[in-house]
């Protein structure tokens, strides 16, 4: 018996190889199934099944390009329908996998088709449990992400049955593969470890405590923040199917000359996607250019503040063009339409017009305050995140909420604006769409609130009925 994790921390994404005897089995593939074949091939190993939990919303899904490569069928639980072929798997129907076997477990709640994979070692005991989003360490999947026509109250009633009846009852040993860690949003509360056990998770997972069914309803829906907006467009490519990532690829990776790129940025339907470190990208930049670094959160971060619909041309630091387009692409972009060959660099030895962002220390910040009648602070941060402390008289616009005109309404021409996150990558991305959207009198603060919060001289309060 060998099980990979392949943990990718950009999306908080797991897919498991599972492999015996030459055969393998690859659950909720990633969009570029590279390391899945390169595994199989290393090992000298056939990829007989490709399974999913369910219609993914976070990202999408490599199981159409997968099933291409290699001929495994797609093998999805009760409940699924698709766009393309798939097995239809009935509950407690077995898959044998050289010496294992993987069992069927139905488990609706989190979406309708939700299933997990509970694997059986050589001698038919049961050894782990592939959860997909029915249950992660320390959470439970969120039950108001695909509930078509049912209420989120609905479909964590039909949570709870699944957790109870097939998952609490397996014995406590068995381990927990989940397809989720830390900072997925397909969760509340994700524990740091991707893996326990049943046992352990009995103990110290809040959804699976002895509880009626009324308290794990309010358990799991209260507190729900909104999901990223590119949630609902995943999973329906998840369910339709999609372009193969080679089309993606060829067209992405496409050298953009200056003249051909500059037609692309003189149009205001394209959007010029710099994907350098925001510490780079605030000393120079193409202008109207929308700063997401590669170094964070990227993917989750296009997806939620992107159009989908828009042709996007990139600026990337020199060989990090494939990795851009991937990692788009993982998220469901399909409308890239090249690079700018040699980088910023070249737009700037080439001298064309280079717009910047002022960075400045916290410790300008505390002086300017108390003398600048026009300066205004806007905390890009989540709104718990401003409740837990922030300036006082700060204005709070979440970066998430960014791309809403609405919500920039209230900035006027004459304010000087000193922008700040937690850390210092998601204020650049938020100095940047409002640049674009014609706001240009910002600075950007270094190192956030890490720094802000440790300065003296500047006045901190907290929303307390937010907290509690």
């Amino acid at each position: 018996m060998f099980i990979k994790q392949l943990y990718t921390g950009c999306l908080s994404e797991a897919a498991y190889y599972v492999e015996s005897e030459g055969q393998a089995a690859i659950i909720d593939p990633l969009r570029d199934i590279d390391s899945y074949l390169q595994l199989a091939t290393e090992r000298n190993a056939t990829i007989k099944y490709i399974f999913e939990t369910h219609f993914h919303a976070d990202f999408v899904s490599g199981h159409l390009d997968l099933q291409k490569a290699t001929g495994a069928p797609i093998v999805y639980g009760p409940n699924t329908e698709t766009g393309f072929p798939i097995h239809l798997a009935k509950d407690g129907e077995t898959f044998q996998l050289g010496k294992l076997s993987i069992q069927v477990l139905h488990t609706p709640g989190h979406t309708l088709e939700s299933t997990c994979y509970l694997l059986k070692d050589e001698a038919g005991k049961e050894h782990a449990v592939f959860t997909g989003d029915t249950l992660f360490v320390g959470d439970v999947g969120r039950p108001d992400l695909s509930s078509g026509n049912m209420s989120k109250e609905d479909l964590a009633s039909l949570l709870y049955d699944s957790l109870q009846n097939r998952i609490a009852t397996l014995p406590d040993d068995v381990i927990v593969y989940p397809a989720h860690g830390a900072g997925s949003s397909c969760g509340k509360n994700l524990g740091p470890e991707t893996h326990s056990t049943i046992g352990e998770q009995k103990k110290t997972n809040y959804a699976l405590q002895p509880q009626s069914r009324e308290e794990f309803i309010r358990a799991v829906t209260d507190g729900l923040a909104l999901p990223p907006q590119y949630f609902p467009i995943n999973a329906r490519i998840n369910k339709e199917g999609y372009d193969s990532l080679d089309n993606i690829l060829e067209n992405g990776l496409k050298p953009l000359s200056i003249p051909a790129f500059k037609e692309f940025q003189s149009n205001e339907d394209v959007i010029v996607l710099d994907t350098r470190k925001a510490s780079v990208f605030t000393s120079g930049f193409v202008p109207h250019s929308i700063s997401v670094g590669l170094e964070g959160r990227f993917a989750e971060w296009a997806g939620s503040l992107l159009p989908f619909d828009k042709t996007i041309v990139l600026v990337t630091e020199a060989g990090k063009e494939r990795e851009t387009v991937v990692r788009l692409a993982r998220v469901g972009f399909s409308k890239m339409e090249g690079y700018l060959e040699g980088g910023f660099e070249a737009w700037q030895q080439a001298g064309e017009e280079v717009d910047m962002i002022i960075d400045v220390e916290a410790d300008e910040l505390a002086m300017d305050l108390p003398f600048d009648q026009h300066l205004v602070v806007v905390d890009v941060r989540r709104e718990t995140e401003f409740a837990d402390g922030h300036i006082q008289g700060a204005q709070n616009i979440p970066l998430a909420e960014m791309t809403d005109p609405g919500n920039l309404a209230t900035l006027e021409e004459h304010q000087n604006l000193y922008v700040h996150c937690a850390g210092g990558y998601r204020s650049v991305i938020a100095a940047s769409i409002m640049k674009r959207q014609g706001i240009h009198n910002l600075r950007n603060v270094l190192g956030g609130w890490g720094t802000i919060s440790k300065q003296e001289g500047i006045e901190i309060v907290k929303e307390k009925s937010v907290l509690n």
